[in-house]
Formats: structure tokens, sequence, C-alpha cells
């Protein structure tokens, strides 16, 4: 039987759910799960939010450059710019990594709040199958002038669970 992986985060605004795209990215879903399922992203908050934009998080140390990956050190991306799924682009649910430049993936990820016209220099893993709302929230909450939410918006939990295809 297939499965497929699905991954729930319950914030302080509601739960966002997403399905992890394990054949366009195998090491960033692989990365994500088991940070995930080791408590990593616990009250770790969405430190960056833009409206009209996505909101970020990932970060423990809650200032946009901390955090590691499962592998314990950066990990390559996982771009195919010819795929449907990055012709479509960076649209609303849409879950990638965030990094500072190629190759530099750790644990920071951000969610699609609006589509942009990113370029494609971020790893897609992951497509919100409910709980947009909740991150359309989040990404209208009252943030100063760096992007930080004046109220935190924390990651109470994060899992992943292997559920039945279709």
């Amino acid at each position: 039987m297939s499965t497929r992986r699905i991954a729930t985060l319950v914030t302080n605004y509601g739960t966002i759910q997403f399905e992890l795209l394990a054949e366009d990215a195998p090491r960033t879903v692989e990365n994500f799960t088991l940070l995930a399922n080791r408590g990593y992203y616990t009250n770790v908050t969405f430190h960056r939010v833009i409206r009209g934009f996505m909101i970020q998080g990932g970060d423990p140390t809650g200032t946009g450059a901390g955090g590691t990956s499962a592998f314990g050190r950066e990990f390559e991306d996982e771009i195919n710019p010819a795929s449907p799924l990055y012709r479509t682009g960076y649209v609303p649910g849409i879950v990638a990594m965030a990094n500072r430049g190629p190759n530099t993936n750790g644990s920071q990820f951000f969610i699609m709040h609006k589509k942009s016209a990113l370029p494609p220099n971020y790893t897609i893993f992951g497509r919100v199958i409910a709980g947009q709302e909740v991150v359309d929230a989040i990404a209208e909450t009252p943030t100063n002038a760096q992007d930080r939410p004046l109220k935190p918006v924390i990651i109470e939990s994060a899992r992943v669970e292997e559920v039945p295809a279709g």
C-alpha cells in the first residue's frame, strides 16, 4: 500500500497540515521529518512574517541566523526549475526551505501566504492541505520593522506521520 507523509504544526494560532513532497525533495523531506519527530521545532517561533508574502520559522534561536539540519551540517538544494512544481512557482500553501544561498539548507522553512515571483532558489518540499487560513492569519499579525511578530507566533508541536495515499 502506498503512503504519503503529512506534517502537522500546532501553533498558538491554530493547526497547519501539509503534505511532504518526497518524490521532489527526498533529502529535504527526510530532514524535516527527523527534526519534527525529534521535537526540534517544539516551542520554536515563526520569527519572520511578511504580509502578502510568507511566514518563516524553524530557527530555535528565533533570530533568523540559527538552526541546523538533522544531518548536523548544511545540505544541498533539491531544485528542478523545469519541473511542474517550480513552473507553478511559489504560490499560497507552498512550503520551502529558507537559506542563505545555494546549498545552505538547515532547519528554517517558509510557508507562502500569497503568490510571489521568487526565483527558483528555494527547495520546495511541501504543500498545505489544511490550515491555510492559519497561515493567512499569522501573515496578518502586526510586526516590527524587522518583520518580527509583535506577539510571538509559536509552533507548540510538530510531527510527521505516514498515512495511506489517496
